[in-house]
């Protein structure tokens, strides 16, 4: 959970503001609709976070990376902006690579929703800019009733400020920053609101831009061929060919090399037909361009990075949504829809790739090797230029569907029934580009006969890529009761949800392995393969397909103790599909599984039970507000994403692994000590132990583990025992000024970057050191004009986020370095 501010979320068309009825130094009301219903968050008996619009301003939140610093129980995994997947209560394996996730990753397990459609991706969760939003609510535990596949862990919802029907409004916001060791930031937002017709039609419009500056360095350097590479003591036997290559990136040498731009609009409508129906309309344009990498290599320094290629991450969507809101007499009725689409090309250096075990046989030739038979074109030992690159190119359209009805809200019998469609289709083409064509490997294209994206003859180098098309679709029947043993006083809610999901993986594995010299096109690509027509172990052919069904379930018993305390519990169940894999690799001899195991084509849905308990208080005339949950939460046939070549080959693959359980403590806390004195905190404990270790017998009779992790008890990834936070606001007046002071910090225990312990290039396990960072703000507001200063991470400590290899670079990454800046706003309302 988090701290939560006084503020107050109600229908279309109104925006969130303070509780009118909240009298001075009282803790004002937030009302959510997390249930499908408009209720106070002290009513609602689960663990909600609510972050209204003017918490956001005073916390300084634009992205989805600003949010998570305030949330002690969600922690992400990223490898920078609009490359993160989000995860609540310790529920995480990690292992996001982000190379080729669209095609080989597993779903996440919180959903992200914007107002109400779902948007959450393999590896790429939508990182929203959070301009104009009425609220963020953060929902934890299970949400597998009314929020269904991948809402397993929880959900995330940000809620967009809708039309205001009678007021004309308008909000400009312009800001500056200056971070240490990088580059300067400045930011442009307005909000424009127009009544068109009165008591019918509004319009309300969104534009921003915001550049933040980089910080990390690229830094000059070379690269040369080792003879502890794995090729050349392979190929060579550990002697360099002496005019082997050296690679130099003095082109590429820049400081604050990774500065990344937001910028985008957003257009909505409101009209009002009658007192009981209303339609609103939106369309959202978003395009995020991130250069460079997030992440810097210790070995070189302070924030700094060796970079032999550009990289890149350009991430755009458009989305298209509609509410239709009405009455069908005493039944309220919502149908709500939307089209997402969302284009992303990446590209990140891959030079490292050269010191691995096949670097050398897609980059070198020479007489004294025998490459697999292949007769060498040269007379001497040679390897050419190192330099790699993978580079992905990804679309993404989803299109859902949800129409539900409920009950009225003063009966002593509440329901909620609805039905729920969503169809999700991937289309993803990665190119790893680490051969050369002088070492004898001609451009391809995709496998003929296959379901093909990008038809294209790859460019020279590519080696390696997938071309494949992945689709995902669910039906689902969802319904909630709620009945009042005692009315107004103990309440019994029962839930569940039927789903129908539909999974399949089309298209082609394709490599130039074994394909050394021969023309164009004309190599048989022994180690390629077709996903369109896959032979399955009992002998039968066809593509990747799988159809699943089966319920989720969901009790809670509330009980108002008195109108200011509530006590809770719950059980409620959550899941996320199942998926494939791009074919079943290859397990090399040296592997201790080899003979022994097969890697899976397919993956099956992994479980959460959550078992909860919590509270909800108010105390001393609404000056103090304690809320929290103690649970224990069973994650079963997790989905584990694995890279450990040395074991199952060069793939990356998924598979269902060990069984998790999660205990945990978490809670919230505001007190108005005074009129002008607020102080928020709150923390999370948890303890996470895997409980199981699936293994399979050789002939020798030993069991073999077929997940490298650190065994029964080990903790899971991105999972601090402890996270905490602390604010303290003063808020006053001085003639017309109205003016604070606020300072706060951010303290996260120890972590691991990963469950797995072995991997291509070193453990992905790393330890991620404890941090505590420290904020501060300061403002004035007079009339129609605020202005605020605030400095972030103010000691420029190094949070690590995120430990890894994936890149063949033992890199690390961090929160930016301290950060001081500057918000200028005019606001301007009138009523029409």
């Amino acid at each position: 959970m988090a701290a939560i501010l006084a503020g107050q979320a109600s229908a279309p068309g109104k925006a969130a503001t303070a509780d009118a009825a909240a009298a001075p130094g009282e803790i004002g009301e937030i009302v959510v609709t997390a249930t499908r219903r408009s209720e106070n968050l002290q009513d609602v008996p689960i663990a909600i976070t609510a972050l209204t619009s003017e918490t956001l301003k005073e916390l300084n939140v634009q992205t989805l990376d600003d949010i998570v610093k305030y949330l002690p129980n969600v922690s992400t995994a990223s490898k920078g902006p609009g490359q993160n997947e989000v995860y609540m209560r310790g529920l995480s394996t990690t292992q996001n690579g982000n190379q080729g996730s669209g095609s080989v990753g597993s779903f996440p397990n919180v959903a992200i929703y914007l107002d109400d459609q779902s948007v959450q991706l393999p590896g790429r969760n939508l990182d929203v800019y959070t301009v104009d939003l009425e609220r963020i609510e953060v929902l934890e535990g299970p949400q597998g009733t009314l929020y269904g596949a991948g809402a397993q862990a929880g959900a995330v919802r940000y809620i967009t400020n809708k039309p205001k029907l009678n007021t004309i409004e308008a909000q400009f916001t312009a800001g500056a920053a200056v971070t240490a060791h990088g580059d300067p930031s400045h930011l442009l937002q307005a909000v424009i609101n127009l009544p068109l017709i009165e008591d019918k039609l509004a319009l309300r419009a969104v534009a921003y831009y915001e550049k933040r500056g980089g910080y990390i360095h690229n830094i000059e350097g070379t690269f040369q061929r080792e003879p502890t590479d794995g090729g050349i003591s392979y190929y060579f036997g550990g002697v360099v060919p002496p005019n082997s290559v050296v690679l130099s990136n003095s082109g590429l040498v820049n400081h604050a090399y990774n500065p990344v731009t937001y910028k985008g609009s957003r257009i909505s409508a409101l009209y009002q037909f009658n007192e009981d129906w209303s339609l609103g309309l939106q369309q959202s344009f978003q395009r995020l361009e991130a250069d460079g990498v997030f992440a810097y290599a210790p070995a070189l320094g302070d924030l700094n990075i060796q970079q032999y290629n550009p990289s890149y991450d350009h991430d755009k969507f458009q989305d298209t949504a509609w509410t239709l809101n009405g009455r069908i007499g005493p039944l309220k009725a919502v149908y709500t829809g939307g089209y997402l689409e969302r284009k992303v090309e990446q590209q990140t250096d891959y030079t490292a790739y050269a010191r691995g075990a096949l670097g050398a046989y897609y980059q070198c030739d020479g007489p004294s090797v025998n490459f697999s038979g292949i007769p060498s074109k040269v007379t001497q030992d040679t390897c050419y230029s190192p330099s790699s690159v993978w580079l992905d190119n990804e679309r993404n359209t989803h299109i859902s569907h949800e129409l539900r009805f409920s009950t009225p809200d003063d009966r002593r019998v509440r329901a909620i029934v609805g039905g729920f469609y969503e169809d999700y289709k991937i289309q993803d083409s990665i190119n790893w580009q680490y051969g050369q064509e002088a070492a004898g490997f001609a451009p391809f294209a995709p496998l003929p006969g296959t379901t093909i994206y990008d038809p294209s003859v790859r460019g020279p180098g590519v080696v390696f890529f997938n071309d494949i098309t992945r689709g995902y679709k669910q039906h689902a029947l969802f319904g909630e009761v709620a009945f009042d043993l005692v009315p107004k006083t103990l309440t019994l809610t029962l839930g569940t949800r039927l789903y129908w999901m539909n999974n399949y993986e089309k298209g082609s594995k394709n490599s130039a392995y074994g394909c050394r010299n021969y023309a164009a096109d004309a190599c048989p690509r022994p180690y390629s393969e077709n996903l369109d027509e896959v032979t399955f172990a009992d002998g039968s052919v066809g593509p990747l397909q799988r159809d699943t069904n089966g319920h989720k379930d969901k009790v809670n018993l509330s009980w108002k103790v008195t109108p200011d305390v509530m006590l809770y519990a719950t059980y409620s169940e959550g899941f996320r599909p199942g998926g494939f894999n791009r074919g079943q690799g290859v397990i090399p001899p040296s592997s201790p599984l080899y003979g022994k195991f097969v890697l899976p084509y397919e993956y099956d849905t992994d479980t959460l039970k959550n078992y909860e308990v919590g509270w909800k208080t108010t105390w001393w005339n609404r000056r103090l507000q304690f809320n929290g949950a103690v649970y224990q939460e069973d994650w079963n046939n997790v989905q584990m994403e694995i890279f450990a070549p040395e074991i199952y080959g060069n793939n990356a693959f998924t598979a269902n692994g060990p069984n998790y359980r999660v205990r945990g403590l978490e809670g919230d806390l505001v007190l108005k000590a005074t009129e002008q004195l607020t102080i928020y905190s709150s923390f999370a404990w948890n303890s996470s132990e895997q409980r199981t270790v699936p293994s399979v017998y050789g002939n020798d009779g030993v069991a073999y583990a077929l997940f490298p992790t650190a065994g029964i008890g080990s903790p899971l990834a991105q999972a601090p025992p402890f996270q905490g936070n602390l604010r303290v606001r003063y808020d006053s007046t001085f003639d017309d000024f109205q003016w604070h002071l606020q300072a706060g910090l951010q303290h996260s225990a120890h972590s691991y970057a990963s469950t797995v312990t072995q991997g291509g290039f070193e453990p992905p396990n790393q330890p991620q050191n404890a941090w505590t960072t420290y904020d501060a703000a300061a403002g004035i507001e007079r009339a129609a004009w605020d202005v605020e200063f605030y400095g972030e991470n103010l000691t420029d400590v190094r949070a690590q986020l995120y430990v890894n290899g994936f890149d063949f670079v033992h890199s690390v990454t961090v929160n930016r370095p301290r950060t001081i800046g500057v918000n200028v706003t005019y606001h301007f309302s009138k009523p029409r």
